[in-house]
């Protein structure tokens, strides 16, 4: 591999290095030169030749602070970019939050309940404005946090999703999906929060499994008695039906008869329909239509009056005796009173079952069936699911388009409206005798008419973030380039939520083209045990404490190097200090080569003037570049990343800085130090999506600094195939087995690593003769002098190494450490043996424990031969 001649440094500088590396001292300093620099800005009208790239960032919520799972998401977007970059694609990677709807009216109105008032004391538009401010003064926190992290993002092209051009993007769709028809308001059943006192979409609510009752109650009476099973009694009150199925013979004769609900007073029809599971239970089940979605279904079908129990608050209004009663008072005290009324069958306490909780705010979430506006997805999720299944969208990796086929096949109606103040107002006014208008953005509503009161979904107008960043509905420079985007980056948690309504969404505007050709899914980030992270568990990370620990590039490895496709990603607090010691051995190997003058000035020296271990460490580069290449084209970044670490740690610093150490004191110093400079420079270049600080820093130097020189913008590797030397690479394979051989004796030996010995070699004609002064190097070995007497020999790779090891260890004590090993590997084999000649033992254990003692004999059988080889190595007292 060589250095394009036109990025050639003009000469080698003498930057000196400190010892080590800080990454405090570096990485804030080398941001914001980047972004002042315009390394990280686009421009569609540049280099129309070169391809273009896009991504847009999953926008994070304005009142949030970066977490694990951001610093996951962020990081494979960086490595993304900046390698698309150093391609020379035309690059741009959008950054932008997202107003959060629900989150950031709760952390207002939270500040207002602290002066002693309410947004009604406000009112709406002095509230949306004191929520303005707020985001103004304290939101966007974690913008700040993304430049912590390295993100390469234009920042020239932030968006908010609630900013002039996405209000004018979503009143643009929703005026087209309305003139459509796919837009329309109804009473359905939703998800209903009594604390936010809004709607919630599917992805707002979060299931967990809680311990409550399951209560079998009577309905009924002699031969019309049904007995059905809930855990939440209180909704009988509701109730308008029971269900059973029509092919359950059990309750055929029953099927259009009434019965009696008990506490009520009234009577309700038993009906017949397929969604009953007749094994489940008894087989009935009882119908509210009111508070259960697939009860109102069942309302639906066969008619049956909705009747509202319960109001927004979750406060009973059915009229009786529980009237008034929140809904969790009234759960005991209707169970206690069908108790006293003999029609409790069964009543099982715990009763571990799954209950939806609202993501803001954790209360307890109530279907209730509300007038709301929905989108008609029916014909916008067949067009998402059929991009998809004709390979005009990728999903990665392709096991998860399943899980997409699922969701997208079986999509409801999407409720869009919420009943908040903060969020982008709902487009239709009413006129005075019903009339209803959307007027597009362009249009003014007619006098006097009055604007629906409720919000959209914040997912509606994050659906529109593909294109909406790109300027639509204009049409812009920008749309043209870098549109349809080229990898959507996101957790494979919310394929369903975001990834599904932006597929939808983008057909749907753009006539077709879908907003992403790829979809890259990622796992979630979890401890190192692989539990969920959690403050419950006590288990959560905070990335930013990482990076002043260990630095930015220290918390991305870590990351990305667990990053297989599609799986989750465990953590832990070692492994980011493993990698900081990464950052630490790039930096102490590039400062060693420049205080022996690395450099990349010039050409490479041809074939015949390079080393056997120059032309392997080249070799092997080569192989590394295809192979990383590879790697991260296929969303495999950590393969990627093990693949940079063992080649880097064991190959070039372990095995190449070592051996070139002796190549530079002598009259091979010229080629080793260009070589050394060329390995450096393309490692470099291939961390730098990675690790980009610490990368950075490094290449800079090493090229001289030279004026404006940055690895933002520096030439990807290629592998040249003509570097390819299969014969130079398994001579030094051959070394490197040689090498390790004698540092296991000596380990063995009980000598220290950095301890001399003296020792003969006898290559007996082996190629490994040229490397003598290498081996020697690398396994700390001086002359045989005068009075030189081998006490061990040993044969490796059709080299003999023999050793004096005598005065270099006390043969005594090592004798009696050996003697002392070896007795307990007799006994352990002894005892495996008699184990295994048990004929009972045989008879009666299972076949794991059996295999366990098979496998403890056999290591106590090579820990013997062992022993009793380094005994009989040791000289003679």
């Amino acid at each position: 591999m060589t250095t394009p001649s036109h990025e050639r440094g003009p000469g080698a500088a003498d930057v000196d290095l400190p010892t080590q590396y800080q990454p405090a001292n570096v990485e804030g300093r080398l941001y914001e030169r980047w972004v002042e620099s315009g390394h990280f800005t686009a421009d569609p009208g540049r280099r129309p030749d070169a391809p273009a790239y896009s991504i847009v960032i999953p926008p994070p919520n304005v009142t949030g602070s970066l977490h694990m799972g951001h610093a996951l998401d962020h990081s494979i977007q960086d490595t993304l970019i900046r390698r698309r970059r150093m391609q020379g694609y035309e690059a741009l990677w959008v950054p932008g939050m997202d107003h959060a709807g629900i989150a950031t009216q709760n952390v207002v109105e939270r500040e207002l309940a602290k002066e002693g008032r309410s947004r009604h004391d406000l009112g709406r538009e002095a509230f949306v404005d004191r929520v303005w401010k707020w985001k103004g003064e304290s939101g966007g926190r974690i913008l700040g946090q993304m430049r912590r992290l390295g993100d390469s993002v234009d920042w020239t092209r932030e968006a908010f999703t609630m900013d002039d051009r996405r209000a004018r993007a979503v009143r643009t769709i929703f005026k087209r999906l309305f003139d459509d028809g796919l837009i329309y308001r109804a009473e359905r059943i939703i998800n209903w929060c009594p604390r936010c006192l809004t709607a919630l979409s599917d992805i707002e609510v979060e299931h967990d499994e809680r311990d409550g009752e399951l209560v079998s109650i009577r309905y009924g009476s002699g031969d019309d008695e049904i007995v059905v099973a809930t855990t939440r009694a209180e909704t009988m009150l509701g109730d308008t039906a029971v269900a059973v199925h029509p092919d359950d013979e059990r309750y055929a004769h029953m099927v259009g008869r009434e019965i009696e609900l008990p506490l009520t007073g009234r009577r309700i029809p038993v009906v017949a329909d397929a969604h009953v599971d007749p094994a489940f239970g008894t087989g009935a089940v009882k119908v509210t239509p009111a508070h259960d979605p697939n009860d109102f279904e069942i309302g639906r079908r066969h008619g049956l009056a909705i009747m509202t129990m319960m109001d927004e608050r979750g406060v009973v209004t059915a009229h009786g005796p529980f009237e008034g009663l929140d809904r969790f008072e009234a759960r005991p005290a209707v169970v206690a009173a069908l108790r006293e009324q003999g029609r409790i069958v069964k009543e099982i306490r715990p009763y571990e079952h799954a209950v939806g909780h609202c993501q803001r705010c954790s209360t307890v979430v109530e279907p209730r069936v509300s007038l709301q506006w929905f989108v008609k997805v029916a014909p916008l999720a067949e067009a998402a699911g059929d991009a998809v299944r004709d390979g005009r969208v990728a999903i990665h990796p392709p096991e998860m388009a399943a899980r997409y086929f699922e969701w997208v096949d079986n999509m409801h109606d999407w409720c869009i409206s919420r009943q908040l103040w903060w969020g982008h107002r709902i487009p239709v006014w009413y006129g005075p005798d019903g009339e209803v208008v959307c007027p597009g953005p362009d249009e003014e509503p007619p006098a006097g008419w009055t604007q629906d009161t409720d919000v959209l979904d914040t997912w509606f107008s994050s659906a529109l973030w593909p294109f909406s960043t790109l300027g639509w509905p204009d049409e812009t420079a920008d749309l043209k380039r870098f549109y349809p985007t080229s990898v959507l980056v996101t957790g494979y948690d919310i394929l369903f939520f975001w990834v599904a309504r932006m597929m939808m969404f983008g057909l749907y505007a753009m006539d077709g083209v879908e907003p992403f050709k790829v979809i890259a899914l990622h796992g979630m980030v979890r401890d190192q045990f692989g539990k969920k992270m959690s403050k419950s568990f006590g288990n959560v990370v905070d990335p930013l404490e990482w990076i002043d620990r260990y630095g930015a590039d220290a918390t991305r490895f870590t990351l990305l190097r667990g990053a297989n496709p599609g799986g989750d990603v465990p953590v832990a607090e070692e492994w980011a200090q493993g990698s900081r010691n990464f950052c630490n051995k790039l930096w102490n190997a590039t400062r060693f080569a420049l205080m022996n003058g690395a450099h990349v000035r010039g050409d490479l020296p041809g074939a015949a003037d390079l080393t056997t271990v120059d032309t392997w460490i080249l070799s092997r580069l080569n192989r590394v570049a295809a192979e990383v290449d590879a790697q991260l084209e296929g969303f495999d970044f950590a393969k990627a990343c093990e693949t940079l670490y063992h080649f880097a740690w064991d190959e070039v610093c372990d095995w190449y800085v070592e051996l070139a150490k002796v190549q530079l004191a002598d009259e091979r110093a010229g080629t080793t130090r260009r070589v050394l400079g060329e390995v450096l420079d393309t490692l470099l270049r291939l961390l730098h999506p990675v690790i980009p600080f610490v990368t950075e820093e490094l290449w800079t130097s090493l090229r001289g600094g030279a004026d404006g020189e940055t690895l933002v913008r520096a030439s990807w590797p290629v592998a040249d195939p003509s570097r390819h030397a299969p014969e130079a690479e398994a001579l030094v394979e051959s070394l490197q087995r040689m090498v390790t051989e004698v540092r296991r004796f000596r380990s063995d030996q009980g000598l220290k690593p950095g301890q001399r010995v003296a020792a003969a070699i006898d290559f007996a004609g082996s190629p490994l003769a040229a490397h003598e002064e290498g081996v020697r190097t690398l396994l700390r070995l001086t002359e045989p002098g005068e009075g030189f007497s081998a006490t061990a020999s040993l044969p490796v790779e059709g080299v003999t190494v023999r050793l004096d090891t005598a005065g270099a260890i006390d043969v005594a004590a090592e004798r009696k450490r050996l003697e002392k090993d070896l007795a307990a590997a007799r006994k352990d084999a002894d005892q495996a043996r008699r184990k295994l000649a048990n004929e009972s033992f045989m008879a009666k254990a299972p076949e794991a424990v059996v295999a366990k003692n098979r496998d403890r004999l056999s290591q106590s059988e090579a820990d013997i031969e062992r022993l009793e080889s380094q005994l009989a190595a040791l000289p003679s007292a």
